[in-house]
């Protein structure tokens, strides 16, 4: 019998658990009278001393630093000592009238009521992440790529966010997204700093500070967090920048799809480090997986090998067959998509990666502008990084060619 695959790693950064606890002892004290101050600068301590005690396991962790920024501000804006007594205060619920249930909103927060008042719409582009891992750019290019570890994904004047890649199997180099984190940057009257992070087997429904929209702001509710289905689907409005993000968890790992105007994509003030993001410019060079050539040799073959030493075999077998007929009942066009599925069964043995492949072309539906490039297909030339995707070949008809010509030499 095969055995289970061994459990991912899991970061052993617990900010996540010092954002919770510092939101439900504080929750609603903005709104109380100065003889309450004390007991705010008590949980404030507590939480200090709560990412402190975290702070070995996360020095590469975006929430963690934005965290300890946060203390730092609040400490001088409540006028805290850094010294004294660190009990959590008691509970507080949110009174009524707070900005969570704001409905109203300044139109400067509305994307395409503000900027796009008296001009055409906004062209709408398209970015995703999912499985092994695969990458849809914003300019429809498609690649298949190693990144592990952490990656900037996107990086613009409004919002940054960044995945963590692990390895799927010890010893192979399949890796998935075990690790989301999206900053949501201050904006005029709209919304404050907002960070939200999801790992592994924890898909939370509300920011690392425990609200679900933009914060004090008048514009509070241009950004919101809905829960779809608990643990498995968040969605993220951000509609003072027309933005919409979508995040998975598919098995143990995630997935990443964003909706967003070309003019906030290209927003950035260093244009030298515009390309570094990978929904903009794809993964560099030395992380891309030649796709077309692994997916001949899974024909052949019957599994995927990437370059190097071979690879363990997975806990599931698939032949190229069986995956085939797997990935064929969720994705009938054998687009880029299916041939993902396909890929993933093979170099994983884990069917979740068909579901990822399958609600990431569901995203694609749901997300994507134009209706007639939600198919990609594999391209018959190498794009040098950074370019746009010509409109895909299908391979069948590749084949049809070939015949043809055979048939002109006979």
């Amino acid at each position: 019998l095969c055995s289970p695959p061994p459990p991912a790693v899991i970061s052993p950064c617990k900010i996540l658990k010092c954002n919770s606890e510092f939101w439900a002892a504080t929750s609603g004290s903005h709104h109380l009278g100065a003889e309450e101050a004390p007991e705010f600068c008590t949980a404030l301590r507590a939480y200090a001393h709560c990412t402190r005690r975290t702070a070995r396991t996360c020095r590469g962790d975006l929430a963690y630093h934005s965290a300890v920024h946060g203390i730092d501000d609040l400490m001088v804006q409540h006028n805290c000592s850094k010294d004294g007594p660190t009990s959590q205060p008691r509970l507080r619920t949110l009174p009524p009238g707070d900005s969570q249930e704001r409905s109203d909103s300044p139109e400067i927060c509305h994307y395409e009521k503000s900027f796009h008042k008296h001009s055409a719409a906004p062209n709408y582009t398209h970015c995703g992440l999912f499985g092994d891992p695969h990458l849809r750019t914003f300019t429809d290019t498609f690649q298949t790529c190693k990144v592990q570890g952490a990656w900037p994904l996107i990086d613009n004047n409004y919002l940054n966010v960044q995945v963590t890649n692990t390895p799927v199997l010890p010893g192979s180099s399949a890796t998935a997204t075990s690790k989301l984190t999206i900053i949501f940057k201050s904006f005029q009257e709209c919304v404050d700093q907002k960070v939200y992070q999801a790992e592994m087997d924890e898909l939370p429904a509300a920011f690392v500070d425990g609200s679900k929209n933009g914060g004090d702001k008048h514009g509070a509710n241009s950004l919101k967090i809905t829960e779809k289905v608990s643990g498995q689907h968040i969605e993220i409005q951000a509609k003072y920048i027309g933005t919409t993000i979508v995040v998975r968890q598919v098995g143990r790992y995630l997935t990443f799809a964003v909706r967003m105007p070309e003019e906030v994509v290209n927003a950035v003030e260093d244009r030298d480090s515009q390309g570094l993001y990978l929904c903009l410019r794809g993964c560099p060079l030395n992380q891309q997986i030649d796709f077309q050539a692994i997916r001949s040799a899974q024909a052949t073959e019957g599994r995927a090998r990437r370059k190097g030493p071979s690879l363990p075999a997975p806990p599931e077998a698939f032949t190229y067959e069986t995956a085939t007929a797997k990935c064929r009942e969720k994705l009938p066009v054998e687009d880029l998509y299916f041939q993902s599925c396909v890929f993933d069964l093979l170099t994983t043995g884990d069917v979740n990666f068909m579901l990822a492949a399958y609600y990431a072309f569901e995203d694609v539906k749901m997300l994507h502008s134009n209706k007639d490039k939600l198919h990609l297909y594999e391209r018959t030339r190498v794009l040098s990084p950074g370019n746009t995707a010509p409109t895909g070949t299908h391979p069948t008809l590749w084949v049809a060619l070939l015949c043809l010509c055979w048939l002109c030499l006979l």
